[in-house]
């Protein structure tokens, strides 16, 4: 049988980590074995439910790249074929009519309570005349159905945990239909899923006692029962479930800050899961060819932001500079904006100049965690005007009348033709003035790399110094001598 699954989020709040790896999961075993990749909105909760929560979730899939192969479909368009099957149920006996009422319920809670006992539903309705129960619905008195749950354990071959197996008299006889007429969440699920022949149901460890349920369902209503796989809960670094305070955000969320899908899906997938060996950085057809069910692991995954700036950073540094650059203009343009002002005012050349642009983004690339890192590493380069860091002043410029006198050298020695050509003859000529001046090569460079880029990081400076061409250099350097000669004591 063709393998058929599903993800069933429910658009009360937007598309979080735990879903997104939930739908990851889903996509990756329907790609992997060829299968069917379905979307289903499960909307049933009218109260909560928010057309702007299902267009987020919509978003951040198509964001992830977890193309979906039918749908999405809407759970609350089947709630007549809900009704219809309970009343199956109830026609064939699987099912009872349950006459008793919230309060009495809550009384009888209370009353167990009191006596340090746990309460479960009794079955009293169950054992109804069957013609007293008709009357009783006749005469309009209000009633749920109830499912008959056999005095027999319930076990099934977990994907995942192996063996699982909830034992007798564990779970009480459970409504399905409310006596408002409402369907509840295990019919809805098991009708939809049996409606849509999903053959593999993959969903987190939260579903677990929701499982014994669904199987007498199937079984009551004569359907082929789908193969179930649990997935651990994903927990903070505290070891509680994860949740806001330990930086899990919405997968939108995690777009806009800057980090690339690639990058997410890589970390989603590792959440829980492993290849088997060493091997940590995925694209997608990587985690296609290498993603099994069966080595999901069986205990809860944890949360780890700096792994995901780690995986987030190495997919930065393996894409191609052209499909970064129109990110870091977006930013850049953004930034500008925020400050009155227009990118070409800002950054010059920046938009004219792609070929460059695409030879800086290679230079620096290998460092930034996020977008927005790469596009300060960018920005310097481009930059109409230059600050300077105030840690890399304090420890490169700490000279500044020694250094102001050793950039103008510089500047004298650089002006020429020659100087630039290439990598090779900058290092020649900037290592050979550190020579000139009996001092280390990094009492040249540390100060230059300051001058250039405002900070004393990487990248190679002369790299720097051929990716900024000479006019920009030489203006930076001599602009940076002025500075300094204006932070020299007065004599």
């Amino acid at each position: 049988m063709a393998v058929r699954v599903r993800f069933a989020p429910s658009p009360t709040g937007f598309l979080h980590v735990g879903g997104a790896r939930t739908a990851l999961f889903n996509w990756l075993f329907a790609r992997r074995e060829g299968g069917t990749f379905l979307l289903r909105v499960e909307d049933t909760d009218r109260a909560r439910s928010r057309p702007e929560h299902t267009q987020a979730i919509l978003d951040g899939l198509a964001w992830l790249g977890l193309d979906v192969d039918e749908g999405p479909v809407f759970q609350a368009d089947g709630v007549e074929r809900h009704r219809r099957d309970a009343l199956r149920l109830l026609g064939q006996g699987a099912a009872y009519r349950c006459f008793c009422t919230a309060a009495e319920l809550a009384a009888r809670r209370e009353e167990a309570k009191r006596a340090g006992a746990g309460y479960g539903y009794d079955g009293r309705c169950g054992r109804l005349d069957a013609a007293a129960a008709d009357a009783r619905a006749a005469a309009g008195e209000p009633f749920a159905l109830r499912v008959r749950v056999p005095g027999e354990a319930i076990g099934w071959e977990d994907m995942i945990h192996g063996p699982m197996s909830f034992p007798a008299g564990s779970i009480d006889d459970f409504i399905v239909l409310r006596s408002d007429g409402t369907p509840v969440y295990n019919l809805a699920v098991v009708s939809d899923d049996a409606e849509a022949a999903i053959t593999h149901v993959i969903r987190g460890d939260d579903h677990l006692s929701n499982t014994p349920k669904q199987i007498l369902l199937y079984r009551a209503f004569g359907r082929p029962l789908p193969r179930f796989g649990h997935v651990p809960l994903i927990l903070g670094p505290d070891g509680k479930r994860l949740s806001k305070r330990h930086g899990a955000l919405s997968v939108l969320a995690y777009r806009d800050e800057g980090y690339l899908p690639e990058g997410m899906v890589n970390f989603l997938a590792l959440l829980g899961w492993s290849p088997g060996d060493d091997h940590e950085v995925f694209d997608v057809g990587g985690l296609i060819e290498a993603f099994s069910i069966g080595r999901v692991l069986k205990k809860s995954a944890v949360f780890d932001l700096e792994k995901l700036g780690w995986l987030n950073g190495r997919h930065i540094a393996d894409s191609p500079p052209a499909g970064l650059a129109g990110a870091v203009l977006e930013i850049l343009a953004r930034e500008a904006v925020q400050e009155g002002r227009s990118l070409a005012e800002t950054h010059p050349e920046l938009e004219t100049s792609p070929e460059r642009l695409a030879r800086i983004i290679d230079l620096v690339k290998g460092r930034p965690r996020t977008l927005p890192a790469l596009a300060r590493q960018v920005s310097p380069f481009f930059a109409a005007t230059l600050s300077y860091d105030d840690d890399a002043v304090k420890r490169f410029w700490k000279r500044p009348q020694e250094t102001a006198r050793h950039l103008r050298r510089l500047a004298e020695r650089l002006a020429g033709e020659v100087a630039f050509r290439d990598v090779e003859t900058l290092e020649i000529e900037v290592r050979g003035l550190a020579a000139e001046l009996e001092v280390g090569a990094g009492r040249v460079i540390n100060p230059l790399r300051v001058a250039l880029m405002g900070q004393g990081v990487r990248p190679g400076i002369f790299e720097v110094l051929e990716a900024m061409g000479r006019e920009r250099a030489l203006a930076r350097i001599r602009a940076a001598a002025g500075f300094l000669d204006a932070r020299v004591p007065a004599a």
